[in-house]
């Protein structure tokens, strides 16, 4: 394996809440450098390997989806692209999955919290015995400063990166980023040990990650939003057998969304004995929902896509 030469070290505490260019930088590195992160988890610290679901009713929400650094990478300007290569990507040996009232995709649906406190070894982790989840570490925030003036929540996803909890930004893919202001100002956070596609509660297997990035001024493209480059084929240990696909069809792609989550909750509760908040959860750390239709109005269809491989046969 390559030897990873680190340029600077990113403490737990080195962290901010918002995306905001007058965050002051808490290193500067030149194009090329590597820089070592040591993340909390998306909560802040607020959740341990301990925590019971009374930690959800407590949550201070105002604290989750924190960012470290940012870091100045030298010779970045508007205009530029910054390229990020993910070289390591390490969880912690717990995680932690949550339905938070008044978040998700099925909000509405779920007033009560739950919390699910997953022990991650051997790159795997149990929901219960006979479904086990393949690990995928990635984080879900990766973004640089904006050009817009004052603080920007770090909830969401934007051009210059941010919430994009997207899992095929795993170990060896490389992220494009539109720089916007002077040194790019990079951060990230949200380490996820596994998710599926669209994260439908509002939560992945949250845990604590440690990361190593190169970061990269390119002069010779530009990218209006972010692009990448995957490791490889998209979810090998996951694409190993069967998948069961339930589909949403509705005039609005987010209603359709949500039907097709509806069906795989109800299949998943038929067929392997789950309660809904179970099922819920798993749909959010293992279903990935897909456009399947989107030319034939009045109506489109999104599939939520569950890979049998993690029931025991």
């Amino acid at each position: 394996m390559e030897r990873i030469t680190t340029t600077i070290h990113v403490a737990r505490e080195q962290y901010h809440l918002a995306w905001d260019n007058s965050i002051a930088p808490i290193a500067r590195v030149p194009s090329g450098g590597v820089i070592e992160f040591d993340m909390l988890d998306a909560g802040c610290g607020q959740l341990g390997p301990d925590s019971t679901v009374e930690s959800i009713r407590t949550l201070d929400f105002a604290r989750v989806d924190q960012v470290n650094g940012p870091i100045y990478v030298e010779g970045a300007e508007p205009g530029d692209t910054l390229q990020i290569e993910l070289l390591e990507l390490q969880p912690a040996n717990w995680g932690w999955t949550a339905i938070i009232p008044g978040f998700g995709l099925l909000a509405d649906e779920f007033p009560e919290p739950a919390l699910k406190i997953w022990n991650l070894a051997d790159g795997w982790c149990e929901l219960k015995p006979g479904i086990r989840i393949p690990l995928d570490p990635f984080c879900g925030e990766i973004g640089l400063a904006p050009a817009a003036a004052g603080p920007l929540s770090t909830i969401p996803p934007y051009r210059h990166g941010g919430n994009m909890d997207t899992k095929h930004l795993t170990r060896g893919a490389t992220l494009y980023l539109p720089v916007e202001v002077p040194g790019a100002l990079y951060s990230m956070g949200d380490g996820h040990a596994a998710q599926g596609d669209g994260e439908v509660c509002g939560t992945a297997i949250e845990t604590p990650m440690r990361a190593a990035v190169r970061l990269t001024v390119r002069k010779d493209f530009t990218v209006e939003e972010p692009q990448f480059l995957t490791a490889g084929p998209l979810t090998p240990r996951a694409n190993t057998g069967q998948w069961y696909a339930a589909d949403g069809v509705a005039p609005d792609l987010h209603e359709a969304a949500r039907k097709a989550i509806r069906h795989m909750i109800a299949y998943l509760q038929r067929s392997y004995g789950l309660s809904r908040e179970e099922a819920y959860m798993l749909c959010s750390v293992a279903v990935d929902l897909k456009i399947s239709e989107l030319v034939d109005a009045p109506n489109w269809i999104v599939t939520a896509f569950l890979p049998l491989n993690i029931f025991a046969s």
